[in-house]
């Protein structure tokens, strides 16, 4: 249905492959095409997430992101869905992510959570999180 095209990216000029997959994707989501090479929006991203402008905001060029978890962090119990492999470009240097402080809803210690806290969620300290997966 969709073939790779060749986009040129509008912040650094250089040519990059939008994939038949990732065409799919960003059409089941109604985003438009990106005008950005993946290092370009994986910058801004990083960019973005130290000015403080909010975590997980999307925008046209990435897509969207979402909730979950992160690796070595604290998970909510409700989770959260995102595209996590961030359109299929692979694990790249994200930069440091912001962590929230919270209080585990099962043993009431202190946990680090990658996203806000939401009243009437519960949030599982790392240990808990594990325990409770099986």
């Amino acid at each position: 249905m969709y073939n790779d095209k060749n986009l040129t990216c509008a912040d650094c000029g250089q040519e990059f492959v939008f994939t038949a997959s990732e065409q799919d994707f960003y059409a089941q989501r109604g985003f438009t095409e990106p005008r950005r090479c993946p290092s370009c929006r994986a910058s801004r991203k990083a960019a973005r997430g130290s000015s403080g402008a909010g975590y997980g905001s999307g925008s046209s060029d990435y897509g969207s992101s979402g909730g979950g978890y992160s690796a070595g962090g604290s998970y909510s119990a409700g989770g959260g869905g995102g595209y996590g492999g961030g359109g299929g470009y692979g694990d790249r240097d994200r930069g440091t992510r912001e962590m929230f402080a919270a209080t585990c809803s099962n043993c009431g210690n202190e946990a680090k959570v990658p996203f806000r806290p939401t009243s009437g969620k519960p949030v599982y300290c790392s240990d808990c999180f594990r325990t409770m997966r099986g």
